[in-house]
């Protein structure tokens, strides 16, 4: 059944009585990673989210959900994780679910955007890097400059692919190229499935990685319309409340006290990595 189809078999208000119906809205925003330390805001994955959809989806008047994506994107795994957790809950509840795309939707961000049986965004918005990326150092020599031997055994002639204190190895850049691919395969599938016969372009163009204002982005079919949360669901659902299904935050950040002295240093390191890990993974967008 096509989602228009959908739309016209929802109840209408003099339906239910006097209760309004309601669109859920769960906003999906920051960086997609399995691993947020103590303090991060606004991490995306399974643990994260869950709650929020449950909630969302099981609203007595529901008759749609909105998903808000902000986000640069990040692991496959939780991304594709909370796309079929996404998927489960409104095929089990028979509702259209909407995506719309705020500052970015990229790269995993486009993925959970996907989740949506229609996708929106803003003229402005940034939109697509259907690809697959990894980057790390390479420190070989580092240590020994300052005198610091490095001890690494391994049982497993491949255990130890990619080190950062070793020479890099072609086979070992092969390996990754090829994961890599499978991965970008997967993600382009995923698209292909998803967006079908609305699609416009070659797959050259649309799986490159490049990324596309909202604009540009509805001329290539991989967004359905131009506009905001509100503003579509008051065009579409002009009668429904809106009600808003926020993720879990960290204790801390939920207290107020992110970087607060009940961090151990171990912690604190943890989460500057990884505050500059998200820096990076935004700026790429220019944010």
């Amino acid at each position: 059944m096509s989602v228009t189809e959908k739309l016209a078999k929802l109840p209408r208000i003099g339906d239910r009585g006097d209760r309004a119906p309601v669109v859920a809205v769960v906003r999906l925003h920051g960086v997609i990673t399995p691993t947020p330390t103590p303090i991060t805001r606004g991490a995306i994955n399974i643990s994260t989210v869950e709650s929020a959809l449950t909630r969302a989806f099981d609203h007595d008047r529901l008759v749609a959900v909105a998903l808000a994506v902000n986000s640069p994107g990040g692991a496959p795994t939780q991304s594709a994780l909370v796309t079929e957790r996404i998927r489960e809950l409104a095929a089990k509840k028979g509702v259209p679910v909407l995506a719309f795309c705020e500052d970015v939707a990229a790269s995993g961000g486009y993925l959970l955007a996907c989740a949506g049986d229609e996708i929106y965004a803003h003229s402005s918005s940034m939109i697509g890097s259907i690809g697959v990326v990894s980057s790390g150092f390479g420190l070989v020599g580092l240590m020994e400059r300052f005198g610091v031997e490095r001890r690494l055994h391994t049982a497993g002639t491949r255990k130890a692919r990619l080190d950062p204190f070793q020479p890099e190895k072609p086979e070992d850049v092969d390996w990754l190229t090829d994961h890599l691919g499978e991965l970008h395969e997967q993600f382009a599938g995923w698209v292909r499935d998803r967006r079908g016969d609305r699609l416009r372009g070659e797959d050259t163009d649309l799986f490159s990685g490049e990324v596309w204002t909202g604009a540009r982005a509805l001329d290539l079919g991989l967004v359905d319309g131009l506009g905001t949360l509100r503003s579509v669901i008051a065009d579409r659902f002009p009668q429904a409340e809106i009600a808003v299904a926020e993720p879990k935050r960290p204790l801390l950040a939920r207290l107020g006290l992110a970087g607060g002295p009940g961090l151990s240093t171990s912690d604190r390191v943890l989460a500057a990595v990884q505050a500059l890990e998200n820096r990076a993974t935004w700026s790429r967008f220019g944010l």
